[in-house]
């Protein structure tokens, strides 16, 4: 009788390819990347790594995104965009006072779910980078018009060099607190919310003194 033969283990099922379309895929790739370059710092994040949870070669992904710095700046600018969008689908009918601070909140909220995303994208990851530092600079803009943007106090100021000047260190604070609230939130966001109103109505008060610097909270 023969020698019973020993049933080879089977070795372990490879993942499974999915074909997707060219911006799934694209789209796929960008949420890994927002993920992976939000919790690692950059030259811990593996592409290898990134490209087996993505069930593709390191050749394809390499296909979409060249570099690993094409990816990053890929990720950076796709946060930056959804943090802009929180802030415009508020209601451009709102008084210029309630539309600052319902402004101020979709930031606030957008920053809550997003934080270490949001904590990435303004301090960078890869250094003095310019094309990074030109990302985060175009966020710091497009706050700044979008806080303002069809406020008749904007408008009534216009071209006034010292207004900008201002309300972009206002910028800068909101920037700062709130990298801080993400690390050691010691303010509820209602708190941190009126904080930051109050600061751009002092701002303001000082350019047009019928602005109440102590504009009621809602």
């Amino acid at each position: 009788m023969p020698p019973s033969r020993t049933p080879r283990a089977r070795a372990p099922a490879r993942p499974r390819r999915i074909r997707l379309e060219n911006d799934q895929r694209r789209a796929q790739l960008l949420e890994l990347a927002k993920r992976a370059f939000s919790d690692r710092a950059y030259d811990d994040v593996s592409i290898d790594a990134l490209a087996k949870v993505a069930g593709i070669s390191k050749g394809l992904l390499y296909h979409y995104f060249p570099t690993k710095r094409d990816l990053y700046i890929a990720g950076l600018r796709a946060i930056a965009d959804e943090l802009v969008e929180a802030i415009t689908r508020v209601p451009g009918s709102l008084a210029p006072v309630e539309r600052v601070r319902t402004s101020v909140d979709a930031y606030l909220d957008h920053i809550q779910r997003h934080s270490r995303a949001f904590v990435s994208l303004m301090r960078g990851g890869i250094g003095s980078d310019p094309e990074v530092a030109a990302v985060v600079e175009g966020v710091r803009t497009r706050l700044f018009d979008k806080f303002l943007v069809g406020s008749p106090i904007a408008t009534l100021l216009a071209g006034d060099a010292r207004f900008e000047t201002a309300v972009r260190g206002w910028i800068g604070f909101v920037e700062a607190s709130s990298i801080d609230w993400c690390a050691n939130p010691r303010l509820t966001q209602i708190e941190l919310r009126e904080l930051m109103v109050q600061v751009l109505m002092g701002i303001l008060s000082v350019f047009v003194p019928t602005m109440n610097p102590a504009a009621p909270a809602v």
